[in-house]
């Protein structure tokens, strides 16, 4: 019964930070007094429009939350989001050029050995336990059909595995090749994974159930990123309720500022991390702590790398890595213009000048990550126009919009790159195939859905049977099938000899040497 209580107050946010799960109290007289003072010098004082009226948990709820958030701050960065700075005339003149040569690199253009290079020098880097992984995983899969976070979805392979799986048996293979190759007896990759306010509670019950997928549970810390006030378009603090302030998760650029409130970095700190591998969830064929990835980065010296796949055509609406009058960032489709989309590369007259994709898979050095405090200010808030169910103060009603009626604030975690310098900065090119296929949109809609990332581990599992000298049939041509290949057998398509000349039926799930 205790646990029951315990787990209802961690629900409606009634427990205290300092004595986990005893009830909140309501403040006294001075502690509300200060709060509504700070609140009213913002000229954000309706938030308390309704404190009297509210029981006991109640208070304490509104004032608990209203004291994690500076009204001021609040203000500054709405007021900077709806006015952000005219560009000077040279910024109008934006100069868009791909990275130099001395920042990329690409798998689809290298020699075998020289990939190979890189796998031993960042596998050695994992033996010896100087690698860590962030996952990004704040987002639920409400496009889905799912409230449930995006990482526990199943997208219909054979083994039914979900996301979390997938990548979880990812890390524990390459803990297992770092181990075989460099004779350790143990190797620990730690998994740190960020959540948001609806899917913390739901990812930490997941693992639970699943004892954390063979992995260690002290080496897969879940945080919080956190979440920023929504505001009404003329700039004022939306209430949810009489008692809760409306709230959204500050973008996957709040990551950077969830290092250092969850001690996530201070974690690395303790455990000798030097480098860092962080990637987005709803990548089915992610590589999780790549070691060519890491041992490209770290053989750079660089701060940052991103990965990139190749542009599929001129039209196709992704970001772009490259270069911004002088300095390494990400431009979005809808700013690049007809003829720079088109534009060929000269030396290369069959692909495109600007191809490089952006797919939201990233290193770090800890070294940066050691300075977060130093630029994390700069990095800007960018709104979202959207319709946010809120509490009229005078009516005291609940208002749904039938247009957006307000702005949430968000950052974005590739802004940040500007800020390197160009030998700091690097990024390599990786297939598409083997290691993008996201999850974006519901069942049947044909692109980056549930199907499209089942196919793509299919034909995966399919191109590596093949590879290793083992015969495929199926009954049938379509996508759905193909072989699945658990990545407790195989990372990256070795150690898949025990398959030469066996025949295969499809769909087939290979989960051990048999």
């Amino acid at each position: 019964m205790e646990e029951v209580m315990k787990n209802i107050l961690e629900k409606l946010h009634l427990t205290s930070p300092t004595d986990e799960g005893a009830p909140v109290k309501e403040p006294n007289e001075q502690e509300l007094k200060n709060l509504q003072e700070k609140y009213a010098k913002a000229e954000q004082e309706h938030v308390f429009a309704f404190y009297e009226e509210l029981d006991t948990a109640g208070k304490a709820t509104l004032y608990e939350q209203l004291s994690t958030f500076d009204p001021n701050y609040i203000n500054e960065i709405t007021h900077k989001a709806l006015n952000p700075p005219k560009k000077t005339g040279e910024e109008e003149n934006t100069k868009l050029e791909p990275l130099p040569d001395t920042a990329v690199a690409s798998v689809l253009d290298s020699k075998p050995e020289d990939i190979e290079s890189l796998y031993s020098s960042g596998l050695k880097l994992i033996a010896e336990g100087k690698v860590a992984v962030v996952l990004m995983a704040g987002g639920q899969g409400t496009r889905l059909g799912s409230s449930a976070p995006k990482g526990c979805f199943d997208i219909g392979l054979p083994s039914k595995k979900s996301l979390f799986q997938i990548q979880a048996e990812r890390i524990y293979k390459i803990q297992r090749l770092a181990e075989e190759r460099h004779g350790k007896e143990k190797v620990v990759v730690p998994w740190y994974i960020m959540t948001s306010g609806p899917t913390r509670g739901p990812t930490e019950k997941f693992f639970q159930e699943h004892d954390y997928f063979s992995l260690a549970k002290d080496n897969v810390v879940i945080f919080e990123q956190g979440v920023l006030p929504c505001v009404s378009n003329e700039g004022k603090i939306l209430l949810e309720s009489k008692s809760k302030v409306a709230v959204a998760p500050d973008g996957n650029g709040g990551i950077y500022q969830a290092l250092l409130t969850s001690n996530v970095r201070t974690n690395m700190r303790d455990r000798g991390i030097q480098h860092i591998h962080a990637y987005c969830v709803d990548n089915c064929l992610v590589k999780v702590a790549d070691p060519v990835f890491i041992g490209f980065a770290a053989s750079k010296g660089v701060d940052i790398a991103t990965k990139v796949v190749r542009k599929r055509n001129a039209k196709e609406p992704v970001g772009l890595i490259l270069l911004k009058n002088g300095k390494p960032g990400v431009v979005e489709y809808s700013e690049i213009d007809k003829e720079t989309a088109e534009a060929m590369d000269p030396k290369q007259h069959d692909v495109l000048k600007f191809r490089a994709a952006n797919i939201v898979n990233h290193y770090y050095s800890f070294r940066f990550l050691e300075t977060i405090e130093t630029w994390v200010h700069q990095i800007p808030h960018h709104i979202a126009r959207k319709k946010i169910p809120y509490i009229d103060i005078k009516e005291g009603k609940t208002i749904k919009s039938e247009k957006p009626n307000g702005i949430k604030l968000e950052q974005f975690v590739f802004d940040v790159f500007p800020m390197l310098d160009l030998d700091k900065f690097a990024s390599m090119e990786v297939k598409r195939e083997d290691e993008f296929s996201p999850l974006k949109n519901a069942k049947g809609t044909g692109e980056d859905d549930p199907d499209t990332s089942k196919r793509d581990i299919l034909k995966q599992g399919t191109r590596w049977v093949q590879a290793a000298g083992g015969t495929i049939t199926s009954e049938s041509n379509n996508d759905g099938t193909g072989v699945e290949i658990s990545p407790l057998i195989s990372y990256g398509g070795e150690g898949l000899e025990f398959l030469k000349n066996k025949p295969i039926k499809a769909p087939a799930v290979i989960e051990k040497e048999e």
